[in-house]
């Protein structure tokens, strides 16, 4: 009797391939980065400019962010393979997304902090050499956003059927059908899987925020030196505190959801159970649809229907309707249909049949 293979049945998934150029170009920028960084620190230090020791720091604490980001991607590479990540190690991506949202938020509080401090004390600032540095920093930056945009998002459709089969409400007699893989694209219109990576955006707001506030420090230097418009500099340090705290709350906000499982969209429940309730007599008892990682959603879905067909035919409903990466489908069968006329269905619940 020949054995039945399940390798090509099972729901693992390699993620070791995902975004490795977003992870390539990490590295990069935190080599650029950590660079700029030592120039403007002391820089700043020697000319007294508040607006670059401000952005040094800024760049500092982007160079352990995006280390941060560089570690998270090393560990879901290096743990794909492994059977203790039940849904693969996606969520390490938003896990790190949502640390670098906290530190953010931080750093920027302490940029308020320092700009209210030097309105109050007025120091000395040298703008002929520190407004030279600050623009060689936003051009820096910019040069570094525009590696990170291009690794920004990905994403891969991938789908899996795994029919749990009940006789009936009563027995508990479990058939698995096990579907296979379906790398077929489907409808055209469906909804793709979240592709927005949360490590690599972490890392993309982090330099985005440096490009703000360099070049906030670049026009409140200049116009401090050739105007006299001194409190633009720690004026500037609280402005750009304040937008980055509104982009590292959203950051976190978003990650979040994905970490807690939220339910990726209630337009996905609603057309995946439409799919399904257009087949004979279905009726979609429960309905999971959740974020695994960047690119992967899965789906937990369970039916009840008196005329069961072959779980294929309730895969592919699905799977026309969203990309799942995994996908989990439960029948059960009940003894009278639902399209069934109402006074049969109540003559059979009066009677017990």
């Amino acid at each position: 009797m020949q054995a039945h293979d399940l390798s090509e049945h099972v729901h693992h998934e390699d993620d070791r391939e995902h975004n490795r150029h977003g992870e390539r170009r990490t590295r990069w920028v935190v080599a650029i980065t950590a660079v700029m960084m030592v120039g403007e620190l002391i820089v700043g230090w020697w000319t007294g400019s508040v607006a670059l020791k401000a952005d040094g720091w800024h760049m500092g604490t982007h160079v352990g962010a995006l280390g941060l980001t560089l570690v998270a991607y090393w560990y879901a590479r290096t743990r794909a393979g492994r059977d203790t990540f039940s849904f693969g190690t996606g969520k390490v991506y938003a896990l790190a997304g949502y640390t670098s949202g906290v530190l953010l938020t931080l750093v920027a509080l302490w940029m308020a902090f320092e700009g209210c401090e030097n309105l109050i004390t007025h120091p000395t600032v040298d703008y002929r050499d520190s407004l030279p540095v600050a623009a060689l920093g936003f051009v820096v930056n910019i040069v570094s956003t525009g590696l990170l945009s291009r690794g920004h998002h990905y994403g891969h459709g991938h789908g899996h059927g795994h029919d749990h089969g009940h006789g009936d409400h009563r027995d508990h007699d479990h058939d698995h059908d096990h579907a296979g893989h379906d790398h077929a694209d489907h409808a055209p219109d469906k909804p793709k899987p979240g592709t927005l990576d949360f490590n690599m955006r972490a890392a993309y707001i982090h330099i985005f925020a440096d490009a703000m506030t360099s070049l906030l420090a670049v026009a409140a230097l200049s116009l401090g030196w050739w105007a006299g418009m001194w409190y633009l500099d720690p004026l500037m340090g609280l402005i750009g505190g304040g937008v980055i705290v509104w982009w590292a709350v959203s950051l976190c906000r978003q990650a979040s959801r994905q970490l807690l499982d939220v339910v990726s969209s209630p337009h996905h429940e609603r057309i995946v159970r439409e799919r399904l309730e257009a087949i004979d007599d279905v009726r979609v008892a429960d309905l999971h649809v959740w974020e695994l990682g960047p690119g992967r959603r899965s789906c937990i879905v369970s039916v009840v229907t008196a005329r069961p067909r072959e779980v294929t035919d309730y895969r592919d409903a699905v799977l026309s309707a969203l990309d799942i990466a995994h996908l989990t489908i439960e029948i059960h069968q009940c003894e009278l249909a639902h399209d069934a006329p109402r006074d049969v269905r109540q003559a059979v619940q009066r009677h017990g049949l």
